[in-house]
């Protein structure tokens, strides 16, 4: 998983994945691409970590595909971004289904599928500076990332068509009153509240959060009675859980449950 391109740590039960390419505004490229599946699946899989933030390096949350790139294959393009897109999108798959919060820290413009990744993690976190912009179709492309899914989902299919159509650029404010954020604070204040959310994930019930989210995403197109058949077959593998047995105990002796994850 080495790659300068794109910067991984734990800490603490959280994991920060950083796209580390400043002088391009952390655009994708195939380096990053990789290296950001790679780091993926490594959270997926190490169960010391329990939360993960994914963030940009400097002023920028990530600007998109790299488009100096997608000129300098152009001969050969169509192989090219399907490659791409193949490893951003099992990037992006992973981190839905990855029993582990996952949260977008957006430091800074998020544009293309740099607004697609931070609309594709569970909750987004926005600097009072952050900008969000679909972008695409200013380079006559069409939205990937996963963009396509959750956009409408979240904002409605109108404000999904607008912002794919005329690129508007949605302040951080503005993304939040849509409901693409969920919380936007100031600059100064930006980095601990990101860091004070990711700790008190990682402190939770990490098993029931994860069947939580994974109940919620089966929502999307269930019906009633399937949906209601599913929660009862995760609550009950929940009571199985060291973490049930200790939040009701804790609950019952009226003290603060302390959660393992497991």
């Amino acid at each position: 998983m080495k790659s300068d391109e794109l910067l991984y740590a734990v800490k603490d039960q959280v994991a920060t994945i950083t796209m580390n390419r400043p002088d391009r505004y952390n655009a994708l490229n195939m380096t990053t691409v990789e290296a950001l599946l790679n780091a993926v699946l490594a959270c997926e899989e190490d169960r010391e970590v329990r939360a993960v933030i994914l963030t940009g390096a400097d002023r920028a949350f990530c600007a998109g595909g790299d488009v100096k790139e997608f000129v300098e294959h152009m001969e050969a393009l169509p192989p090219y971004v399907k490659r791409l897109t193949m490893l951003l999108h099992g990037a992006i798959s992973r981190m839905n289904r990855m029993p582990k919060p996952v949260i977008a820290a957006v430091n800074g413009v998020a544009a293309g599928a740099g607004m697609s990744l931070a609309i594709a993690c569970d909750l987004t976190i926005a600097t009072e500076s952050a900008r969000f912009t679909m972008a695409y179709s200013k380079i006559g492309a069409t939205p990937d990332g996963s963009s396509t899914y959750f956009l409408p989902r979240l904002v409605g299919l109108r404000r999904a068509l607008e912002l794919t159509y005329t690129n508007r650029v949605l302040t951080a404010r503005e993304a939040e009153a849509w409901g693409l954020v969920n919380r936007v604070v100031q600059d100064a204040e930006f980095q601990p509240t990101v860091r004070d959310l990711a700790a008190t994930l990682a402190a939770g019930p990490t098993l029931a959060l994860g069947r939580a989210k994974r109940l919620l995403l089966l929502s999307q197109h269930e019906s009633l009675e399937t949906q209601m058949e599913n929660e009862t077959e995760l609550i009950a593998l929940s009571c199985r859980t060291d973490d049930f047995r200790e939040g009701a105990t804790a609950f019952v002796e009226k003290r603060s449950p302390r959660f393992s994850g497991r």
